[in-house]
């Protein structure tokens, strides 16, 4: 055989693997998206409280968090084809009992189930591709999995509402599990592994320190949303995260097979990107929290007319994530990172206006422009941050890079949310219209803050020049 024929043989077999593996990662972050317009269903359905209700979604928060950490040394210890396989079963397995779920606490089994599988499906799809591909092609092939990110929470809740109006909740899930199996199936039939494994100890107290801080953090601010800082719910967790967390740190350094190599981010331009990444995280918190409250409770529109204001910024990410990947690849990061958060920071300030009298059509070309920028921003970040580490350092790269963006989108949330009550409540003698606009200002306004500071950073850190080396300061 020819070396031509070889290298398209390698080719095609390379596009196979990340096809089925960004199957399943579209379905299991579609699921992340489908619940929200099926808990008012849910609840009187099943007889449960608001408070119980919110649990279907703070459980998968809580231990898809969980598990991301984990995921760098599940990567090293088993194969892919083991790894994503058993990975899509346990979804699937907890997709079929969500469909059929006649109880609260079936349904919240289904859903950790989902939530362990998802956790793991992300990092190690992004390592994969990195590991698949030499530096100067990563961007194009991230671009791919930018498309995921952008189409996935884009459609899910307008399909989910639209499924639960006609057939019921559980339709949203026995409609995703056919495709799920069928991933399986192709998984079996097509994946091959890629990578080598090692025999590695699970440090079985790191995985404890783990949970338990990272699984504070996330509960604490999540409650920092519904009950405000000051309560037992939230400062609690979140005093129990963090001091777990750094007790997860200091054993890091010390033990010979740490769960993370929190070493990597001695590298200045993983640790960079990463910081970088979670502020643009905490930013996007206002679009995607805020910006459906302000066009329901106040402009009175629909959950489908919300979707469909959102729809062309995801459906415009989708189309830049493969082109900004070949631009990361052509030019390096400099560029279109420092455009693409010029152009979030000014959109997200143009928020901080928003008024009673706002058409459908100028928030779409806001929110849409937005989104333009964003999809200059995320995915080559993430790749330049995770060119720069050592082929075997790259699965814990992923996990970092995953659970720290994880992380500064519940700490985004809480900040924003409590910011808008906050001022929302100062503001009621200006009539309970007006007293909310104030608070989504001031939320907007600290999100367009947040852009700017990434803005700024990506200016004075993010080089010119492809950072495809090594570099680690002392």
């Amino acid at each position: 055989m020819s070396e031509d024929a070889l290298n398209r043989k390698g080719e095609k077999k390379t596009k196979l693997i990340i096809g089925v593996m960004l199957a399943g990662a579209f379905i299991a972050v579609l699921n992340q998206m489908v619940l929200s317009p099926a808990l008012p269903s849910i609840m009187e359905e099943l007889h449960i409280t608001a408070v119980e209700g919110q649990w279907l979604t703070t459980a998968f928060m809580l231990v898809n968090g969980i598990m991301i950490p984990v995921t760098a040394y599940l990567i090293n210890r088993f194969t892919t084809r083991q790894l994503f396989l058993s990975s899509m079963i346990l979804f699937t397995a907890g997709t079929v009992l969500a469909g059929f779920s006649k109880t609260f606490l079936l349904l919240l089994a289904a859903r950790i189930l989902q939530a362990m599988a998802a956790g793991v499906l992300m990092p190690m799809i992004q390592t994969v591709i990195l590991l698949l591909f030499p530096k100067e092609k990563r961007g194009s092939a991230m671009g791919a999995v930018g498309i995921v990110i952008a189409f996935a929470p884009a459609i899910g809740p307008t399909v989910s509402g639209w499924f639960v109006d006609v057939w019921g909740w559980n339709s949203i899930f026995l409609v995703i599990a056919p495709f799920s199996m069928l991933v399986v199936i192709l998984g079996f039939a097509l994946l091959k592994n890629v990578g080598e494994t090692k025999v590695l100890k699970l440090d079985f107290r790191s995985v404890a320190y783990s949970t338990l801080g990272f699984g504070g953090l996330l509960y604490g601010c999540s409650a920092a949303g519904s009950y405000g800082w000051t309560h037992a719910l939230t400062w609690g967790p979140l005093a129990v995260g963090i001091v777990f967390l750094i007790v997860f740190v200091r054993r890091q350094g010390k033990i010979d097979t740490p769960l993370l190599e929190l070493s990597i981010l001695k590298n200045k331009t993983f640790r960079y990107s990463t910081i970088i990444a979670m502020i643009v995280n905490a930013a996007l918190i206002a679009g995607g929290i805020i910006t459906p409250i302000y066009l329901q409770n106040i402009l009175h529109f629909s959950a489908l007319q919300s979707g469909l204001i959102m729809l062309p910024g995801a459906i415009i990410m989708g189309i830049m994530s493969p082109i900004t990947g070949n631009l990361f690849d052509r030019f390096g990061p400099r560029g279109i990172a420092l455009a693409g958060l010029g152009i979030m920071t000014v959109f997200s300030a143009v928020f901080v206006f928003i008024g009673e009298d706002w058409t459908f059509g100028v928030l779409c070309a806001i929110y849409t422009i937005r989104m333009f920028g964003m999809s200059m921003v995320n995915m080559p970040l993430t790749t330049w941050g995770l060119n720069a580490l050592e082929n075997q350092m790259i699965a814990h790269g992923s996990a970092i890079n995953n659970t720290a963006r994880q992380a500064a989108g519940s700490i985004g949330t809480a900040i924003l949310i409590t910011i808008m009550a906050s001022v929302t409540a100062l503001s009621q003698a200006r009539g309970p219209v007006k007293a909310t606009l104030a608070g989504m200002h001031a939320a907007y306004g600290v999100a367009a803050s947040f852009s700017a500071v990434a803005l700024i950073m990506a200016f004075l850190f993010v080089k010119k020049e492809k950072r495809i080396d090594d570099i680690f300061c002392d």
